[in-house]
């Protein structure tokens, strides 16, 4: 165990050093708001403060009782195609050709990043485009995550010869690790998207590919598939996170099949729900819709890695749009100053001070996080028995907040950027081909205008702060039952929001200076 506890850094840090800087930031510029910004500033705090204050007066123990609406489409027959064999195989193929077709393009590929797949695929249409569907839609990732898929492949061949055996190693899967392996592993790829200068290299792409794939599938062949996949599989850890926004979900009615996972699916009230482990076996199941962001009302227990996994995406998510701003220019400019001299590749002035920040930020983010808990728990009259339970009651409604500042800043990278993906579809290698006649499209730049974006992003930051406030209104009920004593103990949350969305405002108005 001793092995695996130092395997797993130095297979982290591996990743990183193989990865080259980031592609996936905003491009084009940001627009001068049509209105002072102090007005917008203003009118957002005093939204999210109102809000405050109606879910206050509406929203009463009642409403968790009540539970929420929601529609099984499985009961509709013309419906149940979306469990159906030949589609599920049909999804399966497609993510591997496309997995496939990125590695190939990444090793064989021409070397211009705009002229290659490769690059435009990982960044923009799966990192970028597939974290919005999942927040939006439900979790594809579960579907067509390429590891699972070639691992669940790999042990039927295995149970043809060995049917009473296991694909795995059969070491335990440590209980206090929580999932601090895909909290590191995040904090990995975070630092090469934001720390270093040029990670569209389609050939350093392809070896990062690889090096993750070997990771994936070491990790599930030690641990078994499900058991990484939960804790250590860090896109299944995000993009499930994210997940639990959207407007679907995956549940399990028979409480024989979650014992063979060993009940860690199961969430407040002792109901499967969004475990794709039980789902995949089970018989009574549904797939419903939902009203969007109630899944973050419902969670098993939350670890410590968990608390800090969702702080790494709210700072990650901030820091990228902080780093394009005049502010940091300066910034970066000291730094380079600093270390004259330092003109390398991975270690120079600009990364010193990208990297400073990347693992200050969360940790500023935590600190003020815990800091706000602590008020919690003092206003609350000291109702529950440590901080951290009361940052592990709240974490989840910060969810929202990250996901709108990153409809903000990324909305128009996905809408731009993301075109290119159709002359990239003729020609994915860059040899010149035009296999369905779009090799010639030109991006198409003026899709929305500037006042359109702005006012776009401002009410997605504002509208992401009143749903988080939601959130915490419901967890406070569940926590304290008292209603005068959970609207009490959201008032230094109320605080932590308007600060938030004070700051998302303000860096959403800086001009973009990459």
């Amino acid at each position: 165990m001793t092995r695996l506890k130092v395997l797993l850094p130095l297979l982290a840090l591996a990743l990183a050093l193989l990865m080259q800087p980031a592609y996936a930031h905003g491009i084009g510029q940001r627009y001068a708001p049509p209105i002072p910004l102090i007005f917008f500033v203003v009118g957002g705090a005093a939204t999210v403060f109102g809000s405050f204050l109606v879910i206050g007066l509406v929203v009463s123990r009642e409403t968790l009782v009540r539970g929420y609406p929601r529609l099984n489409l499985l009961r509709y027959g013309g419906l149940r195609w979306i469990v159906s064999l030949p589609f599920l195989w049909s999804i399966k193929l497609s993510s591997i050709f496309l997995f496939l077709l990125v590695l190939a393009t990444g090793l064989y590929g021409v070397s211009r990043p705009i002229d290659n797949l490769a690059p435009t695929f990982i960044w923009t249409i799966w990192w970028v485009g597939l974290g919005f569907f999942a927040a939006l839609f439900g979790n594809l990732w579960a579907l067509v995550n390429p590891w699972k898929i070639i691992y669940s492949w790999f042990e039927s061949i295995y149970h043809q010869f060995q049917p009473d055996r296991e694909l795995t190693l059969g070491y335990d899967y440590p209980r206090k690790w929580g999932v601090w392996p895909a909290v590191l592993l995040f904090l990995s790829f975070s630092w090469a998207e934001a720390a270093l200068a040029e990670s569209a290299d389609p050939q350093t792409l392809a070896r990062m590919v690889i090096t993750y794939s070997i990771i994936s599938l070491g990790g599930m062949f030690i641990f078994g598939k499900h058991q990484w996949l939960r804790h250590g599989e860090v896109f299944s850890v995000v993009f499930g996170i994210l997940s639990r926004f959207s407007i679907t979900e995956v549940r399990v009615t028979d409480p024989e099949v979650c014992r063979e996972c060993g009940d860690q699916c199961l969430v407040e009230g002792g109901e499967c729900i969004d475990c794709y482990e039980c789902f995949e076996y089970a018989e009574a199941r549904e797939f419903n819709l939902r009203p969007p962001a109630i899944g973050l009302n419902h969670s098993s227990v939350i670890t410590p890695s968990m608390v800090a996994m969702v702080m790494l995406l709210l700072a990650t998510v901030t820091f990228d749009g902080f780093s394009a701003t005049p502010e940091w220019v300066e910034a970066q400019s000291f730094f380079i100053n600093l270390f004259p001299y330092l003109t390398f590749t991975y270690l120079n002035g600009v990364i010193i001070a990208n990297t400073v920040d990347l693992l200050a930020f969360p940790l500023g983010f935590a600190l003020v996080y815990r800091g706000f808990s602590w008020l919690i728990y003092r206003v609350a009259g000291q109702r529950t028995p440590l901080v951290g339970v009361v940052m592990a009651t709240f974490v989840f409604s910060l969810i929202p907040i990250a996901l709108a500042y990153n409809y903000a800043q990324f909305l128009t990278f996905l809408l731009i950027q993301g075109q290119l993906i159709i002359p990239l579809a003729s020609d994915p290698f860059g040899f010149g081909w035009n296999l369905f006649g779009t090799e010639d499209y030109l991006i198409n730049i003026g899709l929305f205008g500037a006042q359109f974006l702005w006012v776009f992003s401002v009410a997605v930051i504002v509208l992401g702060h009143v749903i988080a406030v939601l959130l915490a209104h419901l967890k406070a009920l569940n926590l304290y039952k008292d209603h005068t004593v959970a609207l009490k103990s959201q008032l230094p949350m109320l605080v932590l929001m308007v600060i938030y969305t004070v700051v998302s405002l303000w860096i959403v108005s800086r001009p973009i200076t990459e």
